[in-house]
C-alpha cells in the first residue's frame, strides 16, 4: 500500500500549484540540458551589478589551483562595503541535484548583509559529465584557496563557515568531512539546508513524496546515477559522494540543519543529525512542517519561509558570537 505524504503548507501548496509549468516534479536524464538552460524566477542568475546591490557589495571573481590534473576552480565573492576589517567568511556550495546551477545560484546575501559576511561561492563541475569525485574535489580546493587567500579577500581564515543547499547541502557535508580526514581548514560551523545525502534513495519519506512537490524520488534517481553510475545504491559508495555512508561522524563543525516534512531528503537529514548527535558532535535540527524541497528558496514570501530564513540567522548569530 502507498503511503500517505505528509501535507503541505497551505500558503505553500498554493505558491507551488501558481508555479505550474515552471517546475517540474520528475526530472529525469534527458530532461537535464534543459534544466541547465533555465534562467528566471528562482533559478535567476545575477549578474555582477546586480550583486553588488547598488554599492552594497564589492563583487570580484577569483581561479582557484584545481585538483590534481583538472581544470581551475571558479570562485565568486561577495564582500560587504559597511564594514572593514576582517570578517568571517561563508564558503557557499550551490545547489542543482549535481547535474545543473552556478555558483550565482542561491548565495547568501542577506546572512552577508545582517551579519557583515564575506561570501564565496564555488563553482564547480557537473555530473553526468563529470562524476564524482570531480565535484566534491572542486569544492574542496576552493575551500584551500579560500582559507589560505581569507586575508587578502577581507576575511579571516580562522572563521569560515560552510554551507550549501540541496546538492550543495550534500557537498557541504562532504566537504566537512574532507577537511576532518585531511586536516585541512578548520571550519568554525557548516549550514545543511534540505542536504542531498543518501544515494540508496530507500527512506519512507523518498516513497512519500514520490510524485509530489519538488525533486522526488524519480529525479534524485537521476542525480544520483548521474554522479555515481553504476555504483549507486551499492556498498562501493564513498562518504565523500553520499555523506550519509560515513562510518564515523565525531569531529565534525557544529551543525545547523533544516528540511522540510513534506520532502524527498526529511528522513536522510533527520538521520544525519541523530548522527551526529550520536557521536558526541552539536547539530540543530530543523524539521519544517509542510515545507517543499528548497520552499524558502522559491516562495521567499511565505510566513514558513521567513521563520525559516530567521532561524537560520540566529543560528549563525550565536555561532559567530561563540
Amino acid at each position: 500500500m502507498a503511503m500517505r505524504p505528509p501535507p503541505f503548507d497551505p500558503e505553500l501548496a498554493a505558491e507551488l500549484d501558481a508555479m505550474g509549468d515552471q517546475l517540474h516534479t520528475t526530472i529525469t536524464p534527458d530532461m537535464i540540458p534543459a534544466g541547465r538552460q533555465m534562467n528566471s524566477g528562482p533559478f535567476a542568475l545575477p549578474t555582477n551589478e546586480e550583486l553588488a546591490a547598488g554599492g552594497l557589495f564589492e563583487v570580484e571573481e577569483q581561479m582557484a589551483q584545481g585538483p590534481p590534473g583538472a581544470p581551475e576552480v571558479a570562485l565568486l565573492i561577495c564582500r560587504p562595503t559597511t564594514v572593514t576589517g576582517p570578517r568571517p567568511v561563508v564558503y557557499y556550495i550551490h545547489g542543482g541535484g549535481m547535474v545543473v546551477g552556478s555558483h550565482r545560484l542561491g548565495m547568501p546575501l542577506d546572512w552577508a548583509e545582517e551579519l557583515g559576511l564575506v561570501v564565496v561561492s564555488v563553482e564547480y563541475r557537473l555530473a553526468p559529465e563529470n562524476p564524482h569525485p570531480a565535484p566534491v574535489e572542486d569544492c574542496y580546493a576552493g575551500l584551500l584557496w579560500t582559507a589560505e587567500h581569507a586575508k587578502e579577500i577581507g576575511g579571516d581564515p580562522d572563521r569560515i563557515i560552510l554551507a550549501g543547499g540541496s546538492a550543495g547541502g550534500g557537498l557541504t557535508a562532504a566537504v566537512a568531512l574532507l577537511a576532518r580526514d585531511r586536516k585541512g581548514p578548520r571550519a568554525i560551523g557548516q549550514v545543511l539546508m534540505c542536504p542531498m545525502l543518501d544515494d540508496r534513495n530507500d527512506t519512507p519519506s523518498a516513497h512519500q513524496m514520490a510524485g509530489l512537490g519538488v525533486w522526488d524520488r524519480t529525479s534524485n534517481e537521476t542525480g544520483w546515477g548521474a554522479l555515481l553510475g553504476e555504483a549507486r545504491g551499492t556498498a562501493d559508495v564513498s562518504p565523500y559522494a553520499a555523506p550519509a555512508r560515513a562510518d564515523d561522524l565525531s569531529g565534525l563543525p557544529p551543525a545547523f540543519i533544516d528540511v522540510g516534512s513534506a520532502e524527498t531528503f526529511r528522513d536522510e537529514d533527520v538521520a544525519y543529525a541523530s548522527r551526529i548527535w550520536q557521536a558526541g558532535g552539536s547539530a540543530e535540527l530543523h524539521v519544517w512542517p509542510g515545507g517543499f524541497h528548497g520552499f524558502d528558496a522559491m516562495v521567499p514570501q511565505a510566513a514558513l519561509s521567513q521563520a525559516a530564513r530567521a532561524i537560520r540567522l540566529r543560528w549563525l548569530r550565536r555561532l559567530l558570537d561563540e
